[in-house]
Parts: C-alpha cells; sequence; structure tokens
C-alpha cells in the first residue's frame, strides 16, 4: 500500500452535481443534488518548486471530469458512484497516489441533511482489483 504520510492534499469541496443516481423510481428519472467531496494525496512539490500547472495536479480537470461522468451516468447506488469516481481520478492524474471520496445525497433520508458514502483507495489497493 502507498505510504501517504508524505504526501501533500488537492482537495474539492462541496462539488454539487445534478445526476440521476438511486434506486426508486423517481431518482430514475428525475435528476437530484448530488454533493462529492474528494481529496487527493500527490506530492505538491514539483509545482511548488517551477510554478507551473503542469507540475500539478490540476483540480479544474478532476472537477470538470466529475461533473460530466455524474451528468451523464446513472448508477443505482453510492457506493458505486465513488468507486467511479476514485478510479477516474486515478485515470485523470499519475500523480494521484490515494483518493478519498464522499458522495452525499442532501434531502434523500427525511429528518437527515444529507446521506452518502465515503471510500479511501490507494492506487495500488485499487489497481490490484483489476
Amino acid at each position: 500500500m502507498t505510504e501517504i504520510s508524505h504526501l501533500d492534499q488537492v482537495f474539492i469541496k462541496d462539488l454539487l452535481v445534478r445526476g440521476i443516481l438511486g434506486i426508486n423510481p423517481e431518482e430514475r428519472t428525475n435528476r437530484q443534488n448530488i454533493v462529492v467531496n474528494v481529496i487527493m494525496w500527490a506530492d505538491t512539490r514539483p509545482a511548488a518548486l517551477s510554478d507551473a500547472i503542469a507540475d500539478a495536479v490540476n483540480y479544474r480537470t478532476v472537477a470538470k471530469a466529475i461533473i460530466e461522468h455524474v451528468e451523464n451516468g446513472e448508477p443505482m447506488l453510492v457506493e458505486r458512484l465513488v468507486e467511479e469516481i476514485a478510479a477516474l481520478c486515478f485515470e485523470t492524474d499519475a500523480r494521484i497516489q490515494a483518493v478519498e471520496v464522499s458522495v452525499e445525497k442532501p434531502g434523500a433520508l427525511r429528518f437527515a441533511r444529507s446521506v452518502g458514502v465515503s471510500i479511501f483507495r490507494s492506487r495500488d489497493e485499487f489497481f490490484l482489483d483489476d
């Protein structure tokens, strides 16, 4: 497993996307708010030294990929979507060594502000599962 203690965090907080997610009939036809949070572990020192975006994990590129994926996908379960987003992060930038992804469905459960799933995956263990 990748040792992340020497790595830095690049994050996207509260990315709000509208998409199809869920098992109920209305969830299969009506888009709903989906909140995505991602923490990506990578070495940011090369970017800090060069001050060049080419040396950085570009959170804008990752966010655009997540938005497109959520808007165009139709998974049944939050568990599937968080795994797909983790894979997308690794595919988007080889510098990302680990990710924590959480997906929330605000208002999906009465009396709860939000429900969701959070996972942590390292690049090493993620690709071992393939």
